[in-house]
C-alpha cells in the first residue's frame, strides 16, 4: 500500500461523465481518495452516506472527496442516484488505479480467498503527495475522522 509522504500515482480513472479522470486536476487543494469493495452494498452504502453527508464540510475545508471502486460506471451512476450521493465517484475497472495505491489484495472469507479492494482511505495534500493513509476502514465514525485530518492539514 503506497505509505504517508509518498508521490501520487497518476494513474487514469473513469468518471461518471464517461470522461477520463487523473488526480491532477484535483492539484492545489486537498483530496480524499476513498477505496471500498462494492457499490451498493451495506458497508459501501454507509461509508458513501456518510462522506456524502459531510460534503459541504469537506468543501469548506477546500478538500474534494473522491471513491473509487472496479464497478461499472452505469452501476455507479444508479448508486449515485439511489442514495442522493454529494461525493465525486470514479470507476476503476481495469484496475490500475487499485494497483497503483496498493489496494487490491488477495482477501479470504469463509476459507475461500480471492482478490478484492480494501477499504482504505487516502488524505493527498495540495502538492500531491500523500499526508494519511486509513489502511484499514471501519466505516463508522470514519468519514468525520477523515474530515478532521482535512482541517489540521491547515
Amino acid at each position: 500500500m503506497i505509505s504517508e509522504g509518498s508521490q501520487v500515482p497518476d494513474a487514469t480513472l473513469e468518471g461518471l461523465d464517461g470522461n477520463s479522470l487523473t488526480l491532477a486536476r484535483y492539484r492545489g487543494r486537498p483530496l480524499v481518495v476513498y477505496f471500498y469493495p462494492k457499490a451498493d452494498t451495506p458497508g459501501c452504502t454507509n461509508e458513501a452516506k456518510d462522506f456524502s453527508a459531510l460534503a459541504g464540510d469537506f468543501e469548506k475545508a477546500g478538500a474534494a472527496v473522491l471513491g473509487v471502486s472496479k464497478d461499472p460506471v452505469k452501476k455507479l451512476a444508479r448508486f449515485t442516484e439511489k442514495y442522493d450521493l454529494k461525493v465525486e465517484l470514479a470507476s476503476d475497472e481495469k484496475g490500475g488505479f487499485c494497483e497503483a495505491f496498493g489496494t487490491w489484495i488477495e482477501k479470504s472469507m469463509y476459507g475461500r480467498t480471492y482478490m478484492g479492494i480494501a477499504r482504505a482511505t487516502f488524505l493527498i495534500d495540495p502538492e500531491g503527495k500523500v499526508a494519511r493513509v486509513w489502511p484499514k476502514v471501519k466505516v463508522a465514525g470514519h468519514a468525520q475522522e477523515v474530515l478532521e485530518a482535512v482541517k489540521a492539514l491547515g
